[in-house]
């Protein structure tokens, strides 16, 4: 019953909500392969891509560090596809000393604040996939962040989407009881 609650909490943060006009676009990390972004990130990227080209004055904050078991931080292979992808170089701010979501938040508010920007104070938008984003919303709001939009992306590999739903409900009680 506990997980069915979880599931559906996850389930239901599950939209792109966009309140206001967002003044950053942060798209939080995934993992990469060998060859490049992992078919999740990707799809973070792609709806990333999508937005900006609609609102091209938004800086983007590409946050995530290095795995073990990746060649290169989260950040850095964000900023190469994106550069890849038009986006100037010089707009995009690289968070690469994350190793979570809690951290993603955490080190991005340390990034504005280097910039000037008051995380209490700036319209966010955060880019993960759907079934991310309750768990994104809720650390984000613990971490001074009052203003948070969301762009859903899709999850476009159906084993990865599967084992994201599923792992995500336990990953939503962790966050809530630990990362504070």
């Amino acid at each position: 019953m506990c997980f069915a609650v979880l599931e559906g909490l996850v389930l239901a943060g599950d939209r792109t909500e966009i309140q206001e006009d967002p003044q950053v676009m942060v798209i939080l990390g995934a993992q990469v392969k060998p060859w490049g972004p992992s078919v999740l990130l990707k799809d973070r990227l792609d709806t990333a891509l999508d937005y900006w080209r609609e609102h091209p004055e938004l800086p983007l904050v590409v946050s995530g560090g290095q795995g073990s078991d990746e060649p290169m931080s989260e950040a850095q292979c964000m900023y190469d596809y994106l550069t890849e992808q038009g986006v100037p170089g010089e707009q995009i701010w690289m968070e690469e000393n994350s190793r979570n979501t809690v951290q993603n938040f955490r080190e991005t508010a340390r990034l504005l604040e280097e910039r000037g920007m008051e995380p209490e104070e700036t319209h966010i938008l955060v880019v993960s996939n759907g079934f991310h984003l309750t768990r994104a919303r809720m650390l984000a709001d613990r971490n001074g962040f009052a203003h948070v939009s969301t762009l859903a992306a899709p999850s476009s590999d159906l084993p990865a989407r599967v084992n994201s739903y599923v792992r995500e409900a336990p990953a939503l009680l962790k966050s809530w009881l630990l990362d504070r």
